[in-house]
């Protein structure tokens, strides 16, 4: 067995952003790994079913994130794996995109090995070896004994910054003042549910469900997703600290995929957090189902039909990077010279100790840039980061952790990073009017 390997570019974590950064790399022409922990792609969208991908639109319905993330739906849309994407009936966003995630596990693997990328899996990164200010090594546990993994440039993709802490990169945890992260929640399938019954209930008594939910448009457009049956819930016993239900309709007629439990205090980067959030978030997800099943219209005849591989995790570590995305960065709608990605989802802060969810729109055209710079670390001048760990504050990470901003930075980070390899530069140092050009001349919006 080969005990070491070398590239030109390692990506440590299987997630949309990890997948994306691969691919550009590959394409770009580096030699590339990647890495993932579990025996499967996706990340949160698969291991933990964050579901549906929200959002690629600003609220005015202006697409601002394409390049490979649009790539994978139009591909998922011809595997009949994603319906694209649908105008979001809670009202929180403007569009949701459904998809399959056994066809986005394949389809995943199908497009890496088209870029060139080798995928390694059930391997977990628990050492980083360094000389100076740069990455020289990960060391690898896997099946089959240790492995290292040599190569000139590393992507931090884990969610969990877990690269770059093991590195000595400067990283944070939360909110500033405690520490504490947006809590985690074990997501849950259901089949049997009669979506029309539930669509006859917004219908009926509109001021139940959220203020923004779109009551008017229910007989035009399919029904995504559904946030309320507040009277249901505040009537209820249910020992979870929330303040309404909130469920997704798909991928199939009768299923939904349910955020509703809610485990908080908890370390997602702590074992023995996480052990506990597990044992939590499972102990919820019945409760929740009960609670859907006696008190829900359409639930009647509902049962559980899957359940997270493990706990979502929606904030761990982040690093610190050349630039602090923050609050007010997103709010009033900020570009940057640097910017490599948009995003149009909102501010969405999961109380960390609350029941509530501190929300916020984006000014100006909807969108907000998210600059190369948060992109790099510092002190490590050969790694660069993408997905949830991104240099951003802790309120501010409430929407760059979304789904399809990840998959757009994961494509910025994965481009710099080949193009730095062939400019003979840090990635600090990458020309930021290449890159860009190289972006949008691959689909990206800027």
């Amino acid at each position: 067995m080969k005990s070491e390997l070398s590239f030109d570019v390692v990506v440590a974590g299987g997630g949309p952003a990890g997948i994306n950064a691969a691919i550009a790399a590959g394409r770009a022409g580096a030699k590339t790994l990647l890495i993932e922990r579990y025996g499967f792609l996706g990340g949160m969208s698969t291991i933990a079913l964050v579901y549906p991908w929200m959002t690629f639109h600003t609220n005015s319905g202006k697409q601002v994130i394409k390049g490979i993330a649009q790539e994978i739906v139009e591909r998922l849309m011809k595997m009949d794996g994603s319906p694209g994407h649908l105008r979001d009936t809670v009202g929180f966003t403007y569009s949701v995109t459904p998809y399959h995630p056994e066809k986005y596990k394949l389809l995943a693997l199908d497009m890496l090995e088209e870029a060139g990328v080798e995928v390694l899996v059930h391997s977990f990164v628990d050492q980083v070896e360094t000389e100076g200010n740069r990455i020289t090594s990960l060391h690898l546990t896997t099946k089959s004994g240790p492995i290292r993994v040599f190569a000139n440039r590393f992507i931090d993709t884990t969610g969990d910054a877990d690269v770059a802490y093991l590195s000595g990169a400067p990283c944070l945890k939360g909110r500033d003042q405690d520490h504490k992260t947006q809590p985690m929640t074990m997501k849950f399938r259901m089949r049997g549910v009669n979506l029309e019954k539930v669509k006859e209930s917004m219908k009926n008594n509109p001021t139940n469900f959220y203020k923004k939910t779109p009551i008017e448009l229910l007989d035009e457009i399919p029904l995504t997703g559904i946030q309320g049956f507040y009277k249901e819930w505040n009537e209820s016993d249910v020992p979870i600290n929330r303040d309404q239900v909130l469920f997704f309709a798909g991928p199939e007629d009768d299923e939904v995929l349910v955020n509703c439990t809610r485990v908080q205090g908890l370390d997602g980067t702590d074992v023995f957090d996480l052990s506990a959030g597990e044992r939590e978030g499972r102990k919820q997800v019945l409760m929740m189902a009960e609670f859907l099943q006696q008190k829900i219209p359409g639930f009647e005849k509902a049962s559980i039909s899957a359940v997270g591989t493990q706990i979502g995790i929606r904030e761990t570590r982040r690093i610190e990077g050349q630039y602090i995305l923050t609050i007010e960065n997103v709010v009033e709608g900020r570009k940057f010279e640097d910017t490599i990605a948009l995003s149009g989802y909102p501010i969405d802060i999961h109380d960390p100790s609350g029941k509530g969810v501190q929300a916020k729109d984006i000014e100006g055209d909807g969108s907000y840039g998210i600059p190369y710079r948060c992109l790099v670390p510092k002190r490590m001048d050969n790694l660069l980061v993408a997905g949830r760990c991104i240099s951003t504050t802790h309120e501010a990470l409430a929407t760059t952790r979304l789904t399809p901003s990840a998959m757009a930075t994961g494509q910025a980070a994965g481009t710099a990073a080949a193009l730095s390899i062939t400019d003979h530069v840090a990635p600090k140092d990458v020309n930021i009017t290449k890159l860009r050009k190289y972006l949008t001349d691959n689909g990206v919006v800027l």
